[in-house]
């Protein structure tokens, strides 16, 4: 009997402690990174560039605690967050390729710090577009991915 209840708690009763961290992405050019899960709270950081990949931390009704690529966290409402895919490059001189190998034709180089948007990930690598560039990137050169 105890298992039965015991599976029953486990499985029916959702759990407040059990939260994975995830990436999402900044839905408009200016978002605000709040001290606290309400508008009430002041303003800490005003992001400014659509895209800009954040891990979320957790979540508090409408308001989810993120920490972005240099360590900064803070509060953001859920409608300034999209499901969109993209990451910051950690390395410097990051190198694009045409195909997903080494082996493949270099196209660009990209500097630390550089937004890219994934089409999508494949193993070790990444298909990105940087402005008019596209190409396949090494998964470990990025931030933003899980």
């Amino acid at each position: 009997m105890l298992k039965i209840i015991s599976f029953f708690i486990f499985f029916f009763i959702p759990s407040t402690y059990a939260f994975d961290e995830y990436f999402l992405t900044l839905r408009n050019d200016k978002v605000n990174l709040r001290l606290g899960p309400a508008f009430d709270y002041p303003i800490k950081i005003i992001y400014k560039k659509k895209y800009l990949p954040v891990l979320v931390k957790e979540k508090s009704e409408n308001f989810r605690k993120i920490r972005d690529h240099e360590n900064n966290s803070g509060w953001i409402h859920i409608s300034q967050l999209s499901k969109k895919k993209a990451a910051i490059t950690i390395d410097d001189d990051v190198l694009v390729f045409n195909k997903p190998t080494i082996y493949s034709t270099p196209k660009v180089i990209l500097k630390k710090g550089r937004l890219c948007k994934i089409k999508k990930c494949k193993d070790e690598w990444c298909n990105i577009t940087v402005d008019k560039f596209k190409g396949w990137v090494k998964k470990d050169s990025l931030w933003g991915l899980l």
